[in-house]
């Protein structure tokens, strides 16, 4: 196993925003327990990545609590539940009649079975023994720390908003098609006047906004959303053609724009979670 932590926290010991960030697939740590298993080269895993949504995160980063994984999303996914384990890959893997996830049947499971049109990335299975070290080391400090500076926020503001930031490839030709996509799990992780703000800040910067399609937010929304409790949580996801190079590959001419949209995100978002905002609602 590599020395390297599984992710790092950004911010002050105690809240000064009731926004929490969170970066889960932007991790581009390949452990050698990672490597050695693979049937296909690493550069084929990065359909994987999230790539460099760490850098729009960072860039706008201020004085709020910033979660951003470190290890690859083939190596463990953090936007999947403990319990979605694939069968097909994992032997620790429950082989009851319960029902799966469409992500977990096409191959994306907590462990990734497939990336991109590569097919299958293992050589081998996983022993039960290996994948629960990974939860274990990995799945459950990032959740719990999420968790924590929630709870944290709400404690102090009243409210507490968590965006979760991913990437995605382009859904179609940029001037028709959404280049921001908002989760809210369907109006149940997040106030509607929150994500009414994001999408605001989208069209004030020219970029075309959609909310929950093709994209409605994962595990780390389910888990951690609680809008009764004054605990909300949205997912972002920057088509990667905003921001990165023409070949999708490294940081472009267009990661400054994005940078800025995340900030003004970030400050819209906390403007409107202020308890005052809120109470009226």
């Amino acid at each position: 196993m590599t020395a390297i932590t599984p992710f790092h926290r950004h911010g002050p010991a105690e809240p000064v925003s009731p926004v929490v960030l969170s970066v889960p697939h932007a991790g581009r740590d390949y452990p050698l327990p990672l490597r050695a298993a693979l049937r296909v080269p690493l550069t084929a895993l990065r359909p994987l990545e999230d790539r460099y949504a760490d850098a729009i995160a960072l860039g706008a980063h201020e004085c709020e609590t910033l979660f951003v994984a470190t290890r690859a999303r083939a190596w463990i996914d953090l936007n999947r539940s403990e319990n979605e384990r694939d069968p097909k890959l994992d032997d620790g893997a429950s082989m009851t009649t319960q029902p799966q996830s469409a992500k977990l049947r096409s191959g994306l499971g907590l462990i990734p079975r497939r990336a991109g049109h590569s097919g299958d990335i293992w050589k081998r299975r996983l022993s039960g023994e290996e994948v629960t070290e990974r939860i274990v080391a990995d799945h459950r400090p990032y959740h719990d720390a999420i968790g924590a500076a929630l709870a944290a926020a709400r404690a102090k503001f009243g409210v507490a908003v968590l965006l979760d930031i991913h990437s995605m490839p382009p859904l179609g030709v940029p001037a028709r098609a959404p280049r921001v996509v908002l989760g809210d799990r369907f109006g149940r992780s997040a106030s509607a006047r929150l994500v009414g703000r994001l999408e605001g800040v989208a069209r004030a910067h020219g970029v075309n906004c959609a909310a929950n399609a093709p994209y409605s937010g994962g595990h780390i929304l389910e888990r951690h959303a609680d809008p009764r409790r004054g605990i909300h949580a949205i997912q972002i996801e920057f088509d990667r053609s905003l921001y990165l190079d023409p070949q999708l590959d490294q940081p472009g001419p267009g990661l400054a724009m994005a940078i800025r949209m995340l900030r003004t995100m970030i400050d819209s978002v906390a403007d409107e979670a202020l308890p005052r905002a809120m109470a009226a609602e």
